[in-house]
Parts: C-alpha cells; structure tokens; sequence
C-alpha cells in the first residue's frame, strides 16, 4: 500500500540519524517490513508495559548515564504534476537512523519507539554486537522488538542502524503536512508535532521525555523555500538547484520538543536579539505578525527575572501554521502555532483575539524554562508542565499588558471552569501512578482541564500562601539544580520547603503535606462557615452528592488556606483550616456579613449560614462595590453550583442574579452568564425557556443601554480591556433574548456589509455576537453570505469568527449541510472541524442533528478521518452537553456499548464524565423544574406589575 500510494509525484524526504560519539559495536537491522496498521499484536514475554521494559534494558535518564547524540539530515526532492498549480503535490519520506545508546544492564533485548514506519536495509554493522534473531511491532505500546541471539554488554555504547519509509500524510501528528493557497497556488508546508508520542512516527528513537538527547540537524531544500528547526541555521549551497541548512547542535532535550519544518514563508524579527515571528507570506507582508513580535521581548524578559536564569538559547522562533491540531507547542527554540493563536490584525481581530494571543505567547514562552530545561520524568505528572505554564502564563502577559488586570481573569478562565470537572466522581488527581499512563492514547489523555486549569489554580494558591518571592527563589533553584535534566513533582516541593525554611515562613505544615491532598486525591472541598457560632468545615463537594467516591488515603480532607473579610474589613494573615471542622470565634459575624476565599486564591468553594447569605445579598442591593469585584462572580459561581450539590435552594442561587441590573463590570457578568448557561442548557425545549429568556433580557437592559451610551450610540468601544468584554456580553445576550433594539441594531449592520463587502462596518470586538444574531435570524442569503466570507478571509481570528456564527442558523437544513462539510477538509480543515460539531450541538436547533451526526460517523472519525487531528473528548463532552432526559441517557448507553469493543481512546475519560454527567442533570431538572419555571415567572410578573 505504501508503495502503490507514493507513486503519484511526491515530496520525498531523505531521513538520516547518527551518532556522533564514537561507539564499540553497532547493532544492524536488516530488511523488514512493519507499519503501524498491518501485522499481529504479539503476545510475548517482552511485551510488558513501556516503564517496565525500557527500565529493564536502558532505564529512563537520570543525570549523565545514558546520553542519546543524534544527527538527521533531511533531502527534500519537489517535483510538479502537470495541470496543477503547485510545488509540491503528495509526501513520501525515506530515510536512515542511527540511534546511539548505552546498556546499562545486560539484556538480549532492545525496544525501540517505531509508528507507521517501514523499514527497508541498512549497511553492514560490526562483528561483536549479537545477531538479530527476529523483530516484532508492538502495536499498542508502539514498539519496535529486536531480539538478539546473545546479550548486549551492560556499561558498552551502541549504536542502532535502521533505513526506513514513511507517509507525510495530513494528520497533524510526527513529521506532516499542511496545505493553504496563496495567490491562486496551493503549497505545502511540511511541518512537524512531535508531542507527546508522535516522534516516533518520524524516526525510530526511545520516545520518552526523560530519554533526553543532543540532535545535530541538517536539512536539504529548493532556492524558495526556508528549512527551521529548534537552533540557529547556517546556510550553504548544496549543488546547483538545493540549499543546504546545517543547524547548529540542539541543547540536551527531550524527542518530543524536536521541530522540523520546511516551507516558503516569510517573517518579521527584531535585530537585538533573534526573535523571529514566521508565518504566511501575505500574512507577514499585512503586519498580522507585528503585535506577536512586539510582546515576544518583553515576555521573556519578564521569565528571565522570574526565574533567575537567563534564556538557554540563542534565538526565538515562533511559526504560525494553517493546520495544527493544539492551540500550540512550546518546541524548544522554535514553538509552533495555530494562525489564530498567533497572528492578530487590528483591523479585523477583537481584543479577546489580541488576549489570546499574548497569553498563548506566555503559556509556551514560560515552558522554555519550566518543561524544556527542566522537564517532568513521565506523563504522569503533565500537570505540573501544564499546570504551572497555565498560571504564570497570565504573570507574563501581564507584563507585556499591564493595563488589562489580566491576572484576575484566571478566576474565569481556569478556576471556575474545572470546578465543574473537578466536582465529578469521574474526575481524577493530578498526579496518577506512573505505570497508569503507558499506551500513547493514555497519555492524550492527562492533557486534560483538569491538568491545565486546576494545575495553575493550586499552584496559584501555592505561590500565595507562600508568598511570590518565597515561591520563585524555590522555583529557580528548582530549574537551576535540574536543567538539561528530568524530575518528579516532589522535587519542587523540596526546593519550596528549603525556601521556605530559608525566608522563615510560618506554615502549619511542611510543603509536601499540604500539596499532596490537592495533588494525590481529586477533588476539592466546600467551606461551610456558620457565622453565629464560627464553626468552620470543610466536605468534598460533589456535583452529585449521591454518588460514591473512590477510597482516598487523605480521606478527601486537605489543608485549607482562608483569606476572609468581615464587612469592608479584610483580615492580614491567612487562616488555616487544618481538620474536617475547626473554630474561628473571629467569624462570628453578628449583624456583618463575613466573606472567605478573598479573590478566591483558593481553590474552594465557600458555603455560609442563611443568614450570613441575607446580609451579603443586602451588600450586593444597596452597594455592591464593598465587596471585592472577583469575589461577587465568586457569590455566584458558588451559589449555584452549591444549589446544584442540593447545598443550598436554587431560589438562593437565581436570587444572586437580582444586583445584576445594577452591574457593570464583566467578571460578575460572565459568572452569571456562565451559569444561566447551565439553565439555558437543560431547560431550552421546555416551558421554562421563555420566563428564564424574559428574566435575563430585563436583567441585561440596563447593561446593554449603558455601553450604548458610554460608546456614544455604538460609535467606538470603551477604553477598559474588561469594559470590552462586557460591551460584547451586552450585545450578545440582549439579542439572544429578544431585546428589539439589539436584534435591530445587529441585522442592519449585518445588512449594510451584505451589500458592501469590502468594507465591514461592525466593530471586530462585536463581530462574534453579531454575526450569529444575523445568522440566526436571517436565512439561506445570510448563511450564503458568511460562508463566502469565510472561504475568503484572509485573517484566521475573522475566519474563526465565521465558523462559529455559522452554526447560529436556526434553519436545520443549513446545519445538516453545515455538519456535512466537517467531512471535507477542503471546505472545512480537520482541524476546526470539532468545534465546528460542538458548536452546532450547542445551538438547540442542532442538538440532535449533531448528536445523530457523531453516531452515524463516529466510527469513520475515530478510526479514518479524525485520528491525530480531531479532540475526540471535547466532541463527546460538547456534544452531550444538553443531555437531561432518560431517552438522551440511553442513547448514550447504546453509543457506548455499540464501540465498547473499539474503545474511546483519549476520549475514554469523557465519555464516563458524559454520562456521570447526563445522570446528574436528570436529576437537577426533575428535582428543579418547577422551582426554577416559579421564580422566573414571578420575577416576570413582578415586571409586568410595575
């Protein structure tokens, strides 16, 4: 098959690795045949787990034993079909590997990472290395099983010889391609996303992070195109018609921060130091780099004097791509992205894009230190990669950004949001076992909300019990004690508690006993404060408080810092609650109000005596600015979803909603709008719909007239990054519930760029909501219309825009066609075409279209056209996200047990959250229905009185 496939005209990579340490024996591997989709899965003594058998036979690195020195060269040949407009036409890549290791025990046994290679021949090896007697693919593990006819030496050096073919398919994983036309010509960018596991679909290699090695590149390519990798390049000529790119040796680092690209885009760099942002030629020539390349410095200056250690190399390439399948990678030197992430025009992107984009840059900038310099051992412990990037990320873009407060945004954006995975029994620790995670699809797997989000909250809350400077002094000689080497998550909280000793820092605990509750058990706690007596508790809280839990050996209790306040009155010093219950006389608040978890550096939720609610709804209606502005989206957050755990009524949760008309700023707004979404989500096909539609337009009015007036009748847009924010809630939510005003406002704009489409008049803040409420009100014209927009924008953020409003329609026809396009990645790339699904699914009029839609292709999806660039978990989550009905239950039921056999891979954890998930929300809607149907109706009548 391979060979039937690369008989079209192809781009053809010639693939060398060898070692350039000098070796005793070299080990050969003649001719053989393995892909990763054909052959049996043999069951023999040598399939153990990954940990288990590459500990026995090369052990996983620690400090200098075992040093991996690699060289690639790559050989592009590009050839044209005739007819086609094109360079290159198809990808088939060759090559040869020499991988050098050291035996540390003695072993007639080397496994080798392998993936949809074919190996071919090599030369001849040395006389003193054993024979191979016979090799075997290991399909789940992804092994490559040589056995030998004798033992290696334990202590020799050895070198492993293997030529090889693959595929440079389109599945954004290993070493692919991404296409995109320009100017009338499609071209091809091979590119590459080796993280976590897909190294091995490059090249033969130990494919594990803490097998580190030096890879020393050369790249063979055209006049026209530009070969990158993770160093600096030196170019020369190679013959008449081929460049030749000689990088310099890569620091010591781990497989899956390799980069390898090949292409002829263009880029905008600053001369003092080589930061370089790569992209689209036309994109670069527009200036949609410029802002990316303006924050760039400033971020890494911020992380050099965060981390007190200067940046390990001597450049900074960022590339944005037309197909990528994560937001981005943080490849060491040369850190890829998708155009979206990265590339910010300021004529057609919103802010949020431009938030985006300086937060991602952070995200993966923070990542050159924390992950790539110092990198975890195994995938076990993704979160504190992940986790620690996620937080500082807002650290760093508030730098670059210091007039936007975005450090407060993480409350939203990462808090907030894995409570609710957090609150499943369904959910899981931080940490898992290490020989949990061995099958590549395990792996995906931890790259989860729950490392991301909750990740960077508690070591929010860890830095700020410790305080930030204690924190970073433990961090840097965390980083500096291990660069260019691997660690466990307990190896920082050494380095914290050795800080902490040093700066005499009172805690109730040592570092390690307060962490491993919130790192070692899932889950987190709610604070019940009873304020007439000062009782203080604490209790797993759980979305369900029915469901069982498993057996923790920290009995789901932790050590729990409390900032509080009484009335306007915030108390110093952090209050521990080291046990289930405790006393605290000083909250006993008589007539005041006592608020906990000031800005909610914890990471809890907070629960109060009913009357410690009245007097804080009192605050909220007579003046709401006493409380601090995170803690009011707290109130509500935490209201709700305690009225969900049956903690609390739900009338108390609907009544933090009533200051509201009163609110102007956007993170109280968007705690309730998240929330009511929840609402929105199980009630839209029931009577409630229209009380509740009704309630949040009277709620919204007032809000949507005072952006009118602040922005002088829409005629520019407020000057706050949050006031920003909030002008769209304004807009969005008022035409969503039928404020006329809105709905007008937003079809006469739409109107007008109808019949002008060179000059839009919608601001690019604004777009998003409007263009769905067009869509959504209008008809095939309109549809036809942002389509055509879509297939020709030339700036992402605005294409992006587009594909989500698409799905507004309420017209199913157009969605049914809408859904049949994510099939087509010639109208729709595989990489959009997941959220393409869940964002009909979250439009009522497509629930069930997408719903039946995933049924009826899942199985084409999951094993043909997805693999490698569909999120298989968020399609199960988005798409079932409105389940609530007994029927809907068992749907999913028979959608699991009819792939039981095949299995759900990465998306195996989801599923169990969709259908924890759907159970609960049964149970919400028949035990809150009518409660919820009365006071929206009585708030409805109340207006209608006045």
């Amino acid at each position: 098959p391979m060979e039937k496939r690369c008989r079209v005209s192809w781009l053809c990579v010639l693939c060398v690795v060898l070692a350039l340490v000098s070796v005793a024996t070299i080990v050969t591997l003649w001719t053989i045949a393995l892909t990763g989709s054909e052959g049996d899965d043999v069951t023999a003594p040598w399939d153990r787990t990954p940990a288990e058998t590459t500990q026995i036979i090369f052990k996983r690195l620690k400090k200098q034993k075992v040093v991996q020195t690699l060289m690639m060269l790559l050989l592009p040949i590009f050839e044209s079909l005739s007819g086609v407009n094109s360079r290159f036409v198809s990808v088939c890549p060759s090559g040869r590997s020499v991988v050098q290791f050291e035996c540390l025990e003695a072993t007639d046994l080397i496994l080798i990472h392998s993936n949809k290679l074919n190996y071919t021949q090599t030369a001849d090896g040395g006389s003193s290395a054993p024979e191979i007697r016979s090799t075997w693919l290991q399909l789940k593990t992804q092994y490559l099983v040589i056995e030998l006819n004798g033992k290696l030496t334990a202590g020799q050096k050895y070198q492993l010889h293997a030529a090889f073919t693959g595929e440079l398919a389109d599945d954004l994983a290993g070493f692919y391609r991404s296409e995109y036309e320009e100017d009338g010509v499609r071209k091809i960018v091979a590119t590459s996303q080796m993280h976590p596991t897909h190294a091995r679909k490059t090249f033969p290699c130990f494919d594990e992070p803490a097998m580190k090695a030096v890879f020393h590149m050369t790249l063979i390519h055209p006049p026209g195109t530009v070969a990158l990798s993770n160093d600096v390049a030196n170019i020369s000529a190679d013959g008449e018609d081929l460049l030749q790119t000689r990088f310099e040796p890569t620091k010591k680092m781990s497989t899956y921060l390799l980069a390898i690209i090949v292409s002829d885009f263009t880029n905008k760099s600053q001369k003092c130091f080589q930061i370089r942002i790569w992209a689209r030629r036309k994109a670069i020539e527009a200036g949609q780099g410029n802002y990316a390349l303006n924050v760039t410095g400033p971020i890494l200056d911020f992380f050099q004097s965060y981390y007190n250690i200067s940046y390990p190399l001597t450049k900074s390439d960022q590339i944005a791509l037309p197909d990528f399948y994560f937001g981005a990678m943080e490849n060491w030197g040369l850190v890829t992205y998708r155009e979206t992430n990265l590339l910010y025009d300021p004529d057609t992107s919103s802010n949020r894009n431009k938030e985006t984009t300086v937060t991602i840059i952070a995200h993966e900038l923070a990542h050159m230190w924390f992950g790539n310099l110092v990198t975890l051992r195994w995938w076990n412990e993704v979160w504190l990669n992940e986790g620690f990037a996620s937080y500082v990320s807002y650290l760093g873009a508030d730098y670059a950004e210091p007039d936007w407060n975005l450090k407060d945004l993480i409350v939203l954006d990462d808090v907030h949001k894995v409570f609710a995975v957090d609150a499943l029994t369904s959910s899981h620790p931080l940490t898992s076992k290490e020989d949990s995670i061995v099958l590549p699809e395990q792996i995906m797997e931890q790259f989860d909300t729950i490392s991301y989000s909750k990740g960077a909250a508690v070591l929010r809350m860890l830095s700020d019990f410790l305080s930030e400077p204690v924190f970073k002094q433990g961090l840097s000689s965390y980083l500096r004690d291990f660069s260019y080497s691997n660690t466990v998550g307990s190896d920082l909280w050494i380095h914290l508690e050795k800080a902490v000793k040093d700066n005499n820092v009172s805690l109730p605990r040592r570092v390690d006993a307060i962490m491993n509750p919130w790192v070692l058990q899932m889950g987190f706690p709610v604070v019940t404060v009873d304020t007439s007596t000062g009782k203080v508790s604490q209790k797993h809280f759980l979305l369900d408080p029915e469901s069982n839990v498993t057996v923790s050996p920290y009995r789901y209790e932790w050590t729990v810092p409390v900032h509080w306040m009484k009335d306007a009155d915030v108390h110093e010093h952090i209050w521990w609650l080291k046990e289930k219950e405790a006393v605290n006389l000083d909250m006993r608040s008589g007539s005041s109000w006592v608020l906990a978890n000031i800005n909610v550096t914890g990471y809890y939720r907070v629960n109060y005596d009913l009357g410690n609610w009245e007097r804080l709804f009192a605050q909220l209606s007579s003046d709401h600015q006493v409380i601090p502005l995170i803690n009011r989206a707290q109130l509500v957050d935490d209201a709700f979803n305690l009225a969900r755990a049956q903690l609390v009524s739900t009338t108390l949760a609907l009544r933090t909603t009533l200051y509201l008309s009163q609110e102007t700023e956007y993170m109280p707004w968007q705690s309730a709008l998240n929330n009511l979404q929840y609402y929105d989500l199980m009630l839209d096909r029931t009577e409630v719909y229209q009380p509740m539609q009704d309630y949040i337009r009277k709620q919204v009015t007032p809000l949507f007239l005072h952006f009118k007036n602040l922005t002088s009748n829409w005629s520019h847009v407020p000057e706050d990054h949050t006031d920003q924010y909030n002008q769209v809630n304004a807009v969005l939510t008022a035409c969503r519930t039928g404020l006329t005003e809105c709905q007008n406002l937003s079809r006469t704009w739409f109107r007008q760029w109808m019949e002008t489409p060179s000059h839009n008049p919608i601001h690019p803040n604004l777009r998003s909501a409007v263009y769905c409420s067009a869509v959504a009100a209008g008809g095939p014209a309109e549809w036809d219309f942002g389509w055509s927009q879509f297939k020709n924008a030339s700036v992402a953020s605005e294409a992006s825009k587009l594909l989500t409003a698409l799905a507004c329609s309420a017209d199913t026809e157009l969605l049914r066609r809408y859904l049949s396009y994510t099939l087509n990645s010639s109208m729709i790339r595989k990489q959009d075409a997941t959220s393409v699904i869940t964002a009909v699914a979250a439009n009522r009029a497509g629930q069930n279209l997408s719903w039946d839609f995933l049924r009826v292709q899942w199985e084409f999806l999951f094993t043909d056209y997805g693999v490698g660039s569909f999120s298989f978990a968020s399609l199960i989550s988005g798409v079932t996200a409105r389940f609530s009905t007994p029927a809907e239950l068992q749907q999913l039921l028979d959608f699991v047990e009819e792939h039981e056999a095949t299995g759900f891979g990465s998306a195996t954890l989801a599923v169990d959250q969709a259908l924890e998930r759907t159970e609960a929300n049964i149970k919400w809607v028949q035990q809150n229905k009518l409660e919820v149907l009365d006071w929206f109706s009585s708030q409805i009548s109340e207006l209608q009185q006045d």
